[in-house]
């Protein structure tokens, strides 16, 4: 079966910006993640979401994709759609308009190693005080037998004595147009420039091996969600002793029973009864930081905010601590007692607005009418 369009995994179009990109994975991968969708089949879309990304944000892959279908470079082969053996359309072109060879980069130059991503989902107490989790993941390490050769010795890696150690070679080709000569991979050790003897016993030639690794992550306070950490050289092992890629996380907060976060501030919203609301009171608030006495105005309404200090969230990376923001709300009791309604038939006749401008005039407005 053919794999789904990349850009119609991820609802975007081919001329999407990175933004627009970034924007639609964020939401699918939410959307499908493994430990919070209840979607059928998620995992496996979760992870083309993730696969279709993964190549879209990489201005090289994507570039690769939209020329060729194919993240990968020259996907037709060696030699180019449609001129196979031969250097393909740049060495075609440089060599009817007179650029002769085209310039390569050393087959054998260090190259960093591919970067990798994962996801971790904290609690909201997580994100706020920080933790220390352990993820696990498969990579490819650089193979400590043959230190990332992948020759059994030393002795057993040769200059490649067809193209040098250049890794390419000049054809020459009769074309309508008269002689001309292309630069195309050497054949004989595929554009590495050398050639191994004796294979490597551990990685058979690779020079890196895939293990499953255990990284510890030390998530900052006050992180949040769908932020990114990045974890230097914690990728896949580098090619000819180049350094190793980076790792990655993407976090994930569950959302929290009570608490709203917004930046390093926390709401919540606190029911209060008509008396509590009328006579004042001092009543315990939950915090992040354990219970607080707030006191609660006489007269206070429905819908009052109140401000307790440096009770929000201590963001490592500002230095910065936010505030808790407590939202009262007056509940309207639905079912009285005898007792309860005998007490609110007598305040019902005594003049309860007599403080109270705005509901007066209110009042005054609708007697006019």
């Amino acid at each position: 079966m053919a794999e789904r369009d990349y850009y119609e995994i991820l609802g975007v179009g081919k001329n999407a910006t990175d933004e627009e990109i970034k924007k639609a994975y964020r939401g699918l991968a939410k959307k499908y993640h493994p430990d919070i969708s209840k979607e059928p089949n998620a995992e496996e879309k979760f992870k083309e979401v993730q696969k279709a990304y993964d190549c879209l944000s990489d201005p090289q892959k994507r570039s690769n994709y939209d020329q060729f279908g194919s993240e990968e470079a020259n996907p037709f082969g060696q030699g180019g759609a449609g001129f196979s053996g031969f250097g393909g359309f740049e060495d075609i072109f440089s060599s009817f308009f007179g650029g002769g060879r085209t310039s390569r980069r050393n087959p054998n130059a260090p190259q960093k190693g591919k970067d990798l991503r994962t996801n971790i989902t904290l609690t909201f107490e997580e994100a706020a005080f920080g933790v220390k989790k352990e993820i696990n993941l498969h990579r490819y390490e650089q193979c400590t037998m043959c230190g990332g050769t992948g020759a059994h010795s030393k002795n057993d890696i040769q200059t490649c004595t067809r193209c040098h150690g250049s890794g390419t070679v000049v054809v020459e080709q009769n074309t309508i147009l008269g002689r001309i000569q292309t630069q195309t991979t050497c054949p004989e050790c595929r554009g590495k420039g050398q050639k191994i003897l004796h294979t490597c016993s551990n990685c058979r030639g690779e020079g890196k091996i895939r293990k499953e690794a255990k990284i510890s992550v030390n998530v900052p306070s006050g992180i949040d969600d769908e932020q990114t950490l990045r974890l230097s050289g914690q990728g896949e092992a580098g090619i000819n002793g180049g350094p190793s890629g980076d790792l990655y996380i993407n976090i994930r907060v569950k959302e929290h029973e009570f608490f709203q976060r917004d930046g390093n501030d926390i709401y919540v919203e606190l029911p209060l009864t008509f008396s509590q609301a009328a006579l004042g009171c001092t009543i315990e608030v939950e915090t992040l930081n354990g219970k607080v006495a707030m006191k609660v105005p006489a007269g206070t309404q429905s819908a009052t905010k109140f401000k307790l200090s440096g009770n929000g969230i201590k963001n490592q990376s500002s230095g910065r601590t936010g505030n808790q923001y407590v939202i009262v709300k007056v509940i309207t009791p639905s079912k009285l007692t005898n007792e309860q309604k005998e007490l609110f038939t007598k305040l019902s006749k005594t003049n309860e607005t007599a403080s109270n401008s705005i509901f007066d005039k209110v009042k005054k407005f609708f007697s006019k009418k």
